[in-house]
């Protein structure tokens, strides 16, 4: 190859100098197409993120409790669960478990603090004496409705109810129902017959004439609500928690 003229170079150097200006150009114009190009694909991956994270969090959302519930109470807790479902169409079944499992859970906290043995009416005995501090029916029955209260049910309302009120039969539990029903259409939660184990069934199949007392859930309520002032309880609600504690319960 001949070598090149004079004129050729200079023709090539003005050839160079011109492509390196029309790079230099288009430096920035080639970083911000890079730079969209980055931030498209990260709102893409951004995106399908969220659609696939959305349905967990929104579990969590609605799931802000979670209970230790024992293995041997699983299934009963769900049978609960299905019973407290049917009781109108407008009950939530999420809500339903929810209040299934904190159900047993309570139960089944309560059954170890109080270590029930015997019979019902022994450990009675034995609370009267001084052996036990707590566990008539109606502490247990007060303890299942604040636990229960604390989930802030929207479809489902409890009741309390008592059985033979006054005497050494009496027994009390909470009813549960749908939002607005009479609490003969609900279903017993009982903790004190079987020993600390959950006792569920309809109002309607029981033996025992259960009628409820509106009084004394807002009674129980009220005092377990937070009090910054602790002020004292009247009298009257004292001498209703004395007559509670004299009762065959």
């Amino acid at each position: 190859m001949s070598r090149p003229t004079a004129p050729e170079q200079a023709a090539r150097g003005w050839e160079d100098i011109l492509h390196q200006h029309r790079t230099r150009n288009n430096l920035p114009a080639q970083a911000r197409a890079s730079q969209i190009q980055s931030l498209t694909r990260f709102a893409v991956v951004l995106a399908i993120f969220v659609a696939l994270s959305g349905p967990a969090m929104a579990d969590q959302q609605e799931r802000p409790f979670s209970f230790q519930l024992p293995k041997n109470d699983s299934a009963a807790a769900e049978s609960l669960a299905s019973q407290v479902a049917a009781l109108s169409p407008r009950v939530n079944r999420e809500e339903a478990r929810l209040l299934a499992e904190c159900a047993y859970a309570t139960a089944s906290q309560l059954r170890k603090e109080h270590r029930m043995f015997g019979t019902p009416i022994f450990n009675n005995f034995l609370i009267y004496h001084g052996f036990r501090k707590r566990g008539h029916c109606y502490q247990w029955s007060e303890d299942l409705l604040i636990a229960l209260d604390a989930l802030k049910l929207a479809n489902l309302e409890l009741h309390w109810d008592e059985a033979h009120a006054g005497n050494w039969q009496e027994n009390n539990c909470i009813v549960v129902t749908a939002k607005g029903q009479p609490f003969n259409r609900g279903i017993t939660l009982d903790c004190w017959r079987h020993l600390g184990h959950l006792r569920c069934g309809p109002v309607l199949s029981e033996v025992d004439p259960y009628v409820e007392n509106i009084a004394y859930a807002r009674f129980v309520r009220a005092r377990s609500a937070p009090n910054p002032f602790e002020v004292n309880h009247p009298v009257a609600f004292q001498t209703s928690v004395v007559a509670k504690g004299k009762a065959g319960d």
